[in-house]
């Protein structure tokens, strides 16, 4: 009979049956030694915890098989694809192909192009100077967030405390929302992309730790430090914020400063997401007695709960994706804050420009006072566009996203509903940033030809009258489809 030890809940063997239960368990630790020796020996643990000096070769193409074992020659494998060659543009074709459109009268009086290979060598120019590039400046802040920030990083929007004080601090998270993007997703529907952090989730994660220590009743305030400068660039019109076309720039928002319900943007984005926050912290059990206060965090402040952002290569490419002006300046400022700067605009446009220049982007014609385009004091002339496409193309491959968030023409993005008329060959073999302001209209992207050949190209015009502003834009998408549907480049000699 076997009798259970009620102190302790285990079953004990009568005194007779001890000698035969201690065989078993010798039994076992030997079955255990040996099945660690093998175990050390299958998985490498010896070699893992007792590094020891290697004996013999290590590249296993240079150890004998065993004696006995006769093997096939080893032979190189077939290549997956040809390799892709450079091209070296035919002026002469880019000009007859591109003729019809640039004399377009509705492009108006001041019209630029360049074309170029993926590697450099002949350009084929159109026109002189320097053009306001709208939204095609979001190449040159995407290129120089790739090559300031880790493409991996993350921004953290937290809640930290002091007392029955909490503080919602912004982090710079562009694509912050006021609840979870997915939460009414119907079945078949595509989720969200990138992933974007909310605030309902980080209030449900903050009642659970406050009321885990016995707190439900708590003040709020909400930093927004993070950032410094005009949240309203002084370069913008002074309409853009009264008509709705871009928020102030915040660390702390939601939904990039759009309400709730409606158009345009709200007027105070911190405020406002602090209002989302507090509502959503009293339908999870804490109650937030008054309302919101304005305060930085204190440095001895106690960490409580965080929701952290997509990979900053995620934002570059979706903003390229959909032209998107407030994700934009927000990296913009993270870029001067990694340089060491303050968090501001001017800042970021500093070294938006200072990085180009580090990665050999032509920058003496330019004249930056933002990073989304929204500025119609923007300068920049087609070599530049040019030099920061061929970086994305050729340099580092941290930087290829901005190539890979240019929509594509006829199928993504802002491009989805563009390319209708002009060469069909032009849908889906041009992949371009697009550039919209009241006047001006460009594109910059990669046209690749019928012969398989990728073209760098740059169309801009900013003297368009407002009557031919769909017209315009229809020539250039022409344009940079007839550029893809021509043979305007030969295969470089090796």
């Amino acid at each position: 009979m076997h009798r259970r030890d009620r102190r302790h809940g285990l079953t004990q063997a009568p005194q007779g049956e001890a000698g035969g239960l201690r065989g078993w368990l010798a039994l076992l630790v030997v079955l255990a030694l040996t099945a660690g020796v093998v175990a050390t020996y299958r998985y490498d643990l010896a070699d893992r915890w007792f590094p020891r000096e290697p004996a013999g070769p290590t590249d296993p193409a240079v150890v004998e098989p065993p004696p006995g074992l006769d093997l096939p020659a080893v032979t190189a494998p077939a290549p997956i694809a040809a390799p892709v060659s450079a091209a070296v543009v035919d002026k002469a074709a880019v000009r007859a192909a591109l003729a019809p459109y640039l004399r377009d009268e509705d492009l108006g009086r001041h019209v630029l192009a360049a074309v170029t290979g993926l590697d450099g060598g002949p350009t084929y120019s159109f026109g002189r100077g320097t053009a306001v590039p709208a939204s095609t400046t979001k190449l040159l802040t995407g290129l120089a967030t790739l090559a300031t920030l880790d493409p991996a990083a993350t921004f953290a929007t937290r809640v930290v405390r002091d007392g029955r004080r909490v503080v919602l601090v912004g982090g710079g998270d562009p694509f912050l929302a006021s609840t979870p993007p997915d939460a009414d997703r119907k079945p078949g529907e595509r989720a969200a992309w990138p992933a974007r952090a909310d605030l309902r989730t980080l209030a449900t994660q903050t009642a659970e730790a406050l009321l885990a220590d016995g707190v439900s009743r708590v003040r709020l305030q909400y930093d927004d430090s993070l950032f410094s400068g005009p949240a309203v660039n002084p370069a913008w019109p002074a309409s853009y914020l009264p008509d709705g076309v871009v928020a102030p720039i915040s660390a702390l928002w939601a939904d990039e400063g759009r309400p709730e319900n409606g158009t345009g943007r709200v007027a105070d984005p911190p405020r406002t997401a602090a209002d989302v926050f507090a509502r959503e912290l009293t339908a999870a059990g804490v109650t937030v007695a008054g309302a919101p206060v304005g305060r930085a965090a204190g440095p001895d402040a106690t960490p409580v709960a965080e929701v952290r952002s997509a990979p900053v290569a995620q934002i570059v490419e979706q903003a390229l994706l959909v032209s998107d002006n407030e994700a934009t300046e927000v990296l913009l400022r993270h870029v001067a804050l990694a340089d060491g700067g303050d968090g501001s605009a001017d800042a970021g446009v500093r070294v938006v420009t200072a990085t180009l220049d580090r990665l050999g982007v032509p920058t003496d014609a330019v004249r930056l006072y933002d990073g989304s385009g929204l500025s119609r004091r923007n300068r920049i002339p087609p070599a530049t566009l040019l030099g920061v496409l061929r970086q994305a193309a050729t340099g580092a491959p941290a930087l290829r996203t901005v190539l890979s968030g240019l929509p594509v023409a006829g199928f993504t993005g802002s491009l989805a509903e563009r390319f209708a008329t002009g060469p069909a060959e032009g849908r889906g073999r041009v992949r371009a940033k697009t550039g919209t302001l009241t006047g001006v209209s460009s594109l910059a992207g990669v046209a690749t030809t019928v012969d398989g050949s990728p073209l760098l190209f740059v169309l801009m015009t900013d003297k368009v009258e407002e009557t031919d502003t769909i017209d315009a834009r229809d020539a250039l998408d022409s344009a940079a489809a007839a550029l893809a549907a021509c043979a305007c480049a030969a295969t470089a000699a090796p």
